[in-house]
């Protein structure tokens, strides 16, 4: 993330973007989009909302074949990846990927965008996925604006999920639901599930202590998306100094990490964290071995993959709410 070496850059981030002196904002990966359709291998149907007009919060949205009119199905609210920085909910990658998950799991699914960072710098991503989680939730009494959330989902099974920097944000919207409960009304969040969670700490643990240059660079990413931080035992990045994190507002959390990613320490710390810190929820972790940062995204027909999107649907449809 040296910009040193090209004096017009004032941030570089290979291979995913960099950003130029003048503001100017190059991205070269994450950036190609699939319109929404009907699969017809696998039954899915998807299409495109505005959530928010006026800042462009939007999402994608996901049904299976419906088979029963009258069976509602659990509610998946999912966070796209990408350091808060690169990747939408219509990328190929994001879009195939939602589409197995809803056909295999038999769940509505509600893929958010959101803006992201530099030009739309943290907490704006928070601030748009608290707006999209509050619009999903008036449709609670089956009146809301969208009729496929009126029809087919099931609000008292709800969800978050998301890869990464939509791990993050998928806790950060759980801590949000236990803290401002007041603002979901009677809805409750059932579970959450963080894939390979962007989660960081000033102080390093496990394997960050053998490549403190490493380090380095995931702490200038984080003041990099996140300018107004107070740095990386932020709250935002760094849960464990959450005094606000007993307060999670779900019952259980479904946590997968890959042995060979940079993040696998600090996903095994939250498991750690969190069953410290007096939340009277349920946590557990699931490690793929020989893996590394969001493989089942790069290559989600391999076995380990596929495992995981196995695992993902029996916590869908297992979980309950939190009393």
């Amino acid at each position: 993330m040296d910009s040193n070496k090209n004096p017009e850059l004032s941030f570089n981030f290979p291979p995913f973007l960099r950003v130029f002196k003048d503001g100017k904002v190059e991205r070269f990966m994450g950036t190609d989009s699939v319109p929404p359709s009907l699969n017809i291998e696998t039954g899915v149907n998807s299409k495109d909302i505005v959530i928010e007009p006026e800042t462009g919060v939007s999402a994608r949205l996901y049904i299976p074949k419906i088979n029963d009119q009258s069976q509602k199905l659990p509610l998946l609210v999912y966070f796209h990846g990408g350091a808060f920085c690169i990747e939408t909910s219509s990328s190929p990658t994001y879009h195939n990927y939602l589409d197995s998950l809803v056909a295999e799991a038999n769940v509505v699914a509600v893929s958010i965008e959101y803006r992201r960072a530099p030009e739309h710098p943290l907490p704006v991503a928070y601030d748009d996925c608290w707006a999209a989680v509050k619009w999903v939730v008036s449709h609670s009494n089956s009146q809301g604006p969208e009729p496929w959330l009126n029809d087919y989902a099931d609000l008292d099974r709800l969800f978050f999920a998301g890869d990464s920097a939509g791990a993050n944000l998928s806790h950060n919207m759980a801590i949000r639901a236990g803290t401002r409960a007041h603002e979901l009304g009677s809805v409750k969040v059932s579970g959450i599930i963080l894939i390979h969670p962007y989660f960081w700490g000033k102080d390093p643990v496990g394997a960050e202590v053998k490549d403190l240059q490493k380090k380095g660079l995931v702490d200038s990413l984080w003041l990099f998306v996140c300018p107004t931080t107070s740095g990386c035992d932020d709250p935002l990045i760094n849960p464990a100094t959450d005094p606000k994190l007993a307060s999670l507002g779900c019952g259980r959390v479904l946590v997968f990490v890959a042995e060979k990613d940079t993040l696998r320490d600090r996903g095994w710390f939250y498991h750690e964290t969190l069953g410290k810190s007096g939340w009277s929820g349920v946590v557990e972790v699931m490690e793929a071995e020989g893996e590394d940062h969001v493989f089942h995204l790069f290559n989600p027909t391999c076995d380990k993959a596929v495992a995981m999107l196995k695992q993902m649907a029996m916590f869908l449809n297992m979980a309950q709410c939190k009393s």
